[in-house]
Order: C-alpha cells, then sequence, then structure tokens
C-alpha cells in the first residue's frame, strides 16, 4: 500500500536492499519490544540474511536498545518538564513513584485523618441505647 514501487521493477533478481536511518530506528525501537530477528526482518520486508547483512551494529546492540529508547523518551518528557508542561510534571512525578517502589522505598505520603462516616437515626438511638455513661436521662440510674 504505502510501499513505492522498486527502482528495478521488471529486471532480474531482486533489487539490492538500502539501509536507512528511518530502518535503523526501526530495528531499535523493534528490539526495545522484544521482537526476534525474523519479526523484524518482516517488519522491513527483508530476509533475515539481508538484515543480519546490513544491520549487525543494531542486532549487536539488543541489550541496549531498551534503555536507548528509554532514554530518548526521558529526555523529551524532561523537555517539556521544562517547557512547564503540567502533563509531563505529573508523569515524571509518577515515573519517580514506580521507581522508588520498585527499589524499596516508601514515597511520603500526605495521611488525613479518616473522617467518620455519619450515622442514621436508628444507628445512632441503638449506640445511646447501650451507652451507660451517665449523661442520658437514665444515666444516673444505672451507674
Amino acid at each position: 500500500m504505502g510501499d513505492p514501487i522498486p527502482a528495478g521493477l521488471g529486471k532480474r533478481g531482486r533489487p539490492p536492499h538500502l539501509p536507512t536511518d528511518e530502518n535503523r530506528r526501526k530495528i531499535i525501537a523493534l528490539m526495545a519490544f522484544d521482537k526476534n530477528e525474523a519479526q523484524i526482518a518482516a517488519a522491513l520486508s527483508i530476509s533475515v540474511p539481508t538484515l543480519k547483512k546490513h544491520y549487525f551494529r543494531e542486532l549487536a546492540a539488543k541489550l541496549e536498545a531498551r534503555q536507548r529508547v528509554e532514554g530518548k523518551l526521558l529526555g523529551a518528557l524532561m523537555k517539556e518538564v521544562d517547557a512547564g508542561n503540567v502533563s509531563a510534571i505529573d508523569k515524571v512525578f509518577k515515573r519517580l513513584d514506580r521507581h522508588d517502589l520498585a527499589r524499596g522505598i516508601q514515597p511520603p505520603t500526605a495521611t488525613k485523618p479518616a473522617k467518620a462516616k455519619p450515622l442514621g437515626k436508628k444507628a445512632q438511638a441503638e449506640i445511646d441505647a447501650h451507652d451507660n455513661s451517665g449523661e442520658g436521662r437514665w444515666g444516673s440510674l444505672l451507674n
């Protein structure tokens, strides 16, 4: 659908694959999401040997791929924070809280005293009936 017609269409053999920076970025992004070589090759419409031939450096950095992508995203997020984007600031705080929880650090929480649930008339009458503290009309007789 979106692929242009190759320049060598109609000639014998398959046209040579030319690696591009866009394809390199795609490979790093796909590796960050734990895709295997066959899936990455299928996404680029090339064979696995062609993938290994032209993109061996990117494939060798498989362990770093997730950290690279995460670093880029955090860099972009911090630019938004510097610009004053409130949503980005909120995301950074949430990410820091998750990071602290993963390391076992409890974030400080502002605890408000629990609000007492208001009782209905029947529930309050039941409590008052069992209360013999002497404050009610019959309390002095019960003590």
